[in-house]
């Protein structure tokens, strides 16, 4: 897999029938070893490692309902209160983060409110932070420190 722009991890990679998997923290389950996975393994060893956001207010593939189909959201960051605090997105290394990327989240959000929308493919990462109350966004030079 691509080196990417975020510290090593250190992930437990095993090969079923021929299928790489990693273990996922977060499910608890080993799952398929995907170019979109590596970036999400790396980004939530990050977030936990050297950011210090807690596992345990972490969930990778969240299920959300948006105008009666179920989706998935990549990586959900919950408050302290259990609240979705940020929404994260991945794509692998080589697919650009683009426009759409982020229409994709921000649909998600039209369901979770969360006050942060986060996008990234492990080369380049891109927060941003929603005011629901006016209706607006700024960019973030970098990720929000958790609410402690």
């Amino acid at each position: 897999m691509r080196q990417l722009n975020l510290p090593p991890a250190p992930l437990h990679i095993v090969t079923v029938d021929h299928t790489r998997k990693v273990l996922d923290p977060l499910r608890r389950r080993l799952v398929a070893l995907t170019p979109e996975e590596w970036v999400r393994q790396h980004f939530v060893h990050f977030l936990v490692a050297f950011r210090g956001y807690p596992v345990g207010l972490m969930g990778n593939e969240v299920s959300v309902t948006l105008n009666g189909t179920a989706r998935r959201c990549d990586t959900v960051v919950y408050d302290r209160e259990g609240k979705p605090w940020m929404i994260v997105e991945y794509k692998a290394a080589t697919v650009p983060v683009t426009r759409s990327v982020f229409e994709q989240i921000l649909r998600y959000n039209l369901v979770l409110r969360a006050p942060f929308l986060t996008v990234s493919n492990g080369m380049q990462t891109y927060c941003c932070e929603i005011d629901h109350n006016t209706g607006t966004h700024r960019f973030l030079e970098d990720l929000p420190v958790f609410p402690m």
